[in-house]
């Protein structure tokens, strides 16, 4: 596999990003359009709105699709990162650290991991700015 670091660390997955995405972004905008075009003319705009109605639907599902699971993964990279730091330091990490923080620090190699989450925590670091901050590169591959 290829060498992570911060700047190779997103990941894009082709068929939702390129494909899905667009896709229903082009439709809604089209239904909005259509639904537009057809006040004035009843015989259209039940059909116009039904379409509407559907491209709404399909864009907030295909959002809640990509939304959904990185959530999960978040609860997930949070139990993993807090057992972790219990291991390293033999205590849980800082209440103060939000998700995304915590999501940030997993990048951090073991040797600067409790010293980062800190650092993190004390002077409220944004989830770039942890990930700017870390030296030596842990890479994920499993995130989606």
């Amino acid at each position: 596999m290829e060498e992570q670091d911060y700047a190779k660390h997103t990941k894009f997955a082709p068929p939702f990003h390129f494909l899905l995405a667009p896709l229903t972004l082009v439709l809604l905008i089209g239904s909005f359009v259509n639904l537009y075009e057809s006040f004035g003319d009843h015989s259209r705009l039940y059909n116009a709105s039904l379409i509407t109605g559907i491209c709404v639907a399909l864009f907030v599902a295909s959002a809640l699709v990509r939304i959904f699971p990185l959530k999960a993964q978040d609860r997930a990279i949070r139990a993993e990162e807090n057992l972790r730091h219990f291991v390293l330091a033999g205590k849980l990490l800082d209440s103060r650290l939000t998700v995304k923080q915590i999501v940030g620090l997993r990048f951090a190699s073991d040797s600067e991991f409790v010293a980062l989450a800190q650092k993190a925590a004390n002077e409220n670091m944004s989830p770039d700015d942890i990930k700017k901050s870390v030296k030596n590169w842990r890479a994920d591959f499993d995130r989606l």
